[in-house]
């Protein structure tokens, strides 16, 4: 054979071998090597108290990993006394062991298990958090996912709820922080909002919800009890999506890449399901998640990475509003001049600008609704009570004293319960209800004022006169300041319409922030929208207590 020949050859031999697919390194392999570069710079003297460490480095130096829980949620996470127990806090220990650590547990909820990682107070979330597109931009999501859910709503059994039309205008109870709520206000329900999930079921059985809206994962447990499955039943659900453990964006690299692999490895070879069969809960997810991270193209170093072997979020993005650049920027502008961090939510989405324009003009409507039933509530009463006949005298004096002595809350709620004996619920009747309450408790101290001053009017004319339409024009104009007062308040009070779900201002931000961040800023808003609105009240008040001074002035 030639040289040339020869050469030949093995220039076919290397175009195959370049051809051949190196084999991937395992996630094993690639797990204890991190983990042992992680121990050895933890090692090094002085390192642990060097600045900008990476999370995983420092959980070797303290010993510990630092995890945030929930507890208050059954079968993932519960707490009695020091002993936890549920499948997140399961999971948490199985990490630490693996990591060769003591876990950490930090109570979370909803609300606080994000900014609890950006804070550097815990290092790690696992807390039935969903994963969707809008969160990938607050925390970096562990993948694969170690569980997966969807929302249902869950009601009495004899009440009709089969899809989205059949829940408007009804209120749902939900958690705060939960995605999945711009989607039921989207639907034109009104949401009651709860720190913390456990609370629920009871506020079903004592009927303060009709009904609620969690995950299935947790009404699962609330379903093992008969009396509980015998009253409520799942009416329908949506948003399905998996859920992620989670670090924090930054200085979690290495951390988040050793909880991937781990990941990978604890579906591989069941640990997740074994940990859900201990814990009782479903196990389809985890069974398909199994049979997935054993197949070879995804038992790789790099299969957390491979778009064929892992989930996607919920694309969990809401339509912006045309103006949602502008005001992003002007945040910005805001910050970086002056330091002061603001968020104005309601203006950067459709769903919550459409509420916001919808409590606006729902406000004042109760505003101008309670000023001109106010009114004629203290016209009507203030000329009973200056009436002759103890017919007409006595049940207005009685009524007054009633309202003046009932609170607020309650005048409001036997009204609305009122309106709901004769009509169906709506937003028109709740509003209605709320202007009749607000109307009557301010109405009736006006109209008290206004029978004091026919009376005194009376007593001055030596007797008790007739009353005349004359000398009852002027006993308004004579308690025109007493009028005004009542009329400031009535304005001033129309927020508590949220109470029994009236679609105001104050109820439509309250919507808002449940799904999205600034409370600061969005309640500072509706300060000083109820702030302009009372101020132009006082204006207009005063304008008519002037008009009705000067017709006593002329009158006398």
């Amino acid at each position: 054979m030639t040289s040339r020949r020869v050469l030949s050859v093995v220039f076919a031999w290397l175009v195959l071998l370049a051809g051949l697919p190196v084999r991937a390194e395992t996630p094993d392999a690639a797990l204890a090597k991190l983990i042992d570069e992680a121990r050895a710079a933890a090692a090094v003297p002085g390192a642990c108290e060097q600045p900008g460490l990476d999370r995983l480095v420092r959980i070797y130096c303290d010993s510990k990993i630092r995890v945030g829980v929930r507890e208050y949620y059954p079968l993932f996470g519960t707490r009695e006394g020091q002993v936890r127990s549920g499948y997140d806090v399961d999971v948490a220990r199985e990490i630490a062991q693996h990591l060769g650590v003591e876990p950490a547990f930090t109570r979370v909820n909803a609300a606080s298990r994000i900014p609890l990682l950006a804070d550097d107070k815990i290092d790690l979330t696992i807390a039935t958090m969903g994963h969707n597109t809008q969160r990938d931009g607050q925390v970096r999501f562990i993948r694969p996912h170690y569980y997966r859910s969807e929302t249902i709503i869950v009601g009495p059994k004899g009440l009709t709820i089969k899809d989205w039309p059949d829940i408007a205008s009804r209120t749902i109870c939900v958690t705060i922080g939960n995605n999945s709520n711009a989607q039921i206000v989207s639907h034109n329900a009104r949401l009651m909002l709860f720190d913390e999930a456990g609370v629920l079921p009871d506020r079903l059985r004592d009927e303060t919800c009709v009904l609620a809206a969690q995950d299935d994962s947790f009404f699962d447990y609330y379903f093992t009890d008969p009396a509980f499955a015998k009253a409520y039943d799942r009416k329908f659900g949506f948003a399905q999506l998996p859920w992620g453990m989670a670090v924090a964006l930054t200085g979690s690299d290495r951390l988040a890449r050793a909880l991937d692999l781990m990941s990978q490895i604890f579906h591989r070879d069941g640990i997740f399901l074994e940990v859900a069969k201990q814990n009782r809960i479903g196990l389809g997810f985890l069974e398909l998640e199994r049979a997935v991270w054993n197949r070879p193209d995804c038992n790789t170093d790099t299969g957390s990475s491979d778009p064929g072997c892992i989930l996607p979020a919920l694309s969990a993005v809401l339509e912006p509003t045309p103006f949602a650049g502008q005001v992003t920027a002007f945040e910005a502008w805001l910050e970086k001049h002056t330091g002061i961090s603001v968020q104005f939510p309601m203006f950067k989405t459709m769903p919550a600008w459409q509420l916001f324009k919808a409590g606006i003009a729902n406000s004042l409507v109760l505003v101008v609704g309670a000023l001109a039933a106010t009114l004629l509530f203290a016209v009507v009463l203030g000329a009973l009570q200056s009436s002759h006949s103890l017919l007409l005298r006595w049940p207005a004096r009685a009524l007054t004293i009633v309202l003046q002595s009932s609170p607020v809350v309650l005048t409001l709620v036997i009204s609305a319960a009122v309106a709901l004996a004769l009509f169906p619920y709506s937003s028109a009747v709740a509003i209605g209800a709320a202007i009749v309450a607000l109307g009557l408790m301010n109405g009736a101290n006006a109209g008290q004022a206004i029978g004091e001053a026919m009376h005194t009017l009376q007593t001055e004319r030596g007797g008790a006169p007739a009353p005349t339409f004359e000398l009852f024009g002027r006993a308004v104009s004579r308690s025109a300041t007493q009028i005004v007062s009542f009329l400031v308040n009535a304005a001033k009070g129309t927020p508590i319409a949220s109470f029994i779900g009236a679609p105001e201002l104050l109820s439509a931000l309250t919507d808002i922030t449940s799904f999205a961040s600034g409370r600061a800023s969005t309640y500072s808003l509706l300060l000083v929208f109820y702030v302009c609105v009372v101020m132009v009240v006082v204006w207009l008040c005063d304008k008519l207590r002037i008009w009705l001074e000067r017709r006593q002035m002329v009158t006398a």
